[in-house]
């Protein structure tokens, strides 16, 4: 398939900047592949499409507060660094973003308010830098000044600015291990009374690891997708997570279910020859769009996509490109919410 085939002719989306609340008030498209149906309901039902033994994917990764405003010392000028990934915890290291670029060199220490500074060692690409963090104390300490001036990094379409509330709300009730600039917002649906009704029904959650990096809303640049590289991001699925999604493997009759494009990612990554899962971690830039064979995946729960975007183009592959064209044309008809504080997608 081509780049253009995903270029849906929209006239409007409906992109909120805020989420609904209860965050389970979203609307829910239920996408039957087998049936070619397509029914409207709320998320808070989608215990009704989930049954005892069926197991979950979600990802825990939690956001930081990774967008620092700060002074450039001697001149004072203003700057902005945005927190891609952590290189060397040991040593403070990191890759970031700068702006203004062209201001900000090799050699040059940044300030961001009284106890936190940063140099800058290295030039990566146009607008990247590597820079070490420099002030007294243990590398923790570094998260918890983060937490005080940071702002969290809202996907590049939201246009109002980051407001403190974002550190709570930008975030699933899953989010545990810190790393990601992007939420998995499939997860942002689940409330804690919807998770634990859905376990007295008997659905096992089971957690995996992918610390989403911005490259998640870059574009695709190259019209032949086979010739397109993802961003690497970092994974983790514990032997316990992999041992729960064979038990629902093997049985035949319970379904995998991933909450996520990420946990998709995840749970393919790690799978072994024998299609089953494997325990693991590292980095995977598996990137999935038609017609990949999925080997574990056999449900997804997913928002409402950018046309022409990687996100998009998995949730093609699973669900079958021109049903998912009809997918999104239905939900622009009955003014669903798109993207990351959209409404949601069940594929099964």
């Amino acid at each position: 398939m081509k780049l253009t085939d995903f270029k849906f002719e929209i006239e409007h989306f409906n992109v909120p900047d805020e989420p609904v609340e209860p965050r389970d008030a979203a609307k829910l498209m239920v996408v039957n592949r087998e049936e070619k149906s397509i029914t409207h309901e709320t998320f808070a039902d989608i215990h009704r499409y989930l049954n005892e033994g069926d197991v979950v994917v979600y990802n825990n990764t939690k956001v930081f507060p990774a967008k620092l405003k700060g002074k450039k010392e001697k001149t004072e000028a203003d700057i902005e660094v945005f927190l891609l990934r952590e290189l060397q915890p040991e040593n403070m290291l990191w890759d970031v973003l700068v702006e203004p670029a062209r201001k900000i060199r090799i050699g040059n220490k940044l300030y961001f308010g009284e106890d936190l500074m940063a140099e800058v060692v290295d030039n990566t690409t146009s607008r990247g830098r590597t820079i070490r963090f420099l002030f007294d104390g243990p590398n923790e300490d570094l998260y918890s000044r983060l937490d005080k001036i940071g702002d969290m990094p809202m996907p590049p379409y939201i246009e109002r600015e980051p407001k403190e509330s974002d550190k709570d709300r930008y975030q699933t009730i899953f989010a545990k291990e810190r790393g990601a600039v992007a939420a998995p917002t499939a997860g942002m649906h689940f409330t804690p009374e919807l998770v634990e009704k859905l376990k007295k029904k008997g659905v096992d959650f089971v957690p995996v690891t992918l610390h989403i990096g911005w490259g998640t809303f870059r574009p695709v640049e190259v019209e032949d997708l086979t010739k397109h590289r993802m961003d690497s991001e970092n994974y983790f699925i514990s032997a316990e997570s992999s041992d729960r999604i064979n038990v629902a493997l093997k049985s035949k009759k319970n379904k995998v279910v991933a909450c996520g494009t990420s946990a998709v990612r995840v749970i393919e990554t790690s799978v072994m020859a024998s299609g089953m899962s494997k325990a693991g971690t590292g980095w995977t830039d598996k990137f999935i769009y038609p017609d990949y064979p999925f080997k574990i995946t056999e449900a997804i729960i997913t928002n409402f996509h950018r046309p022409e975007s990687t996100l998009l183009m998995l949730a093609a592959a699973f669900g079958g490109f021109e049903f998912i064209k009809e997918a999104y044309k239905e939900a622009v008809k009955e003014d669903y919410r798109f993207f990351s504080f959209g409404d949601a997608m069940l594929i099964i």
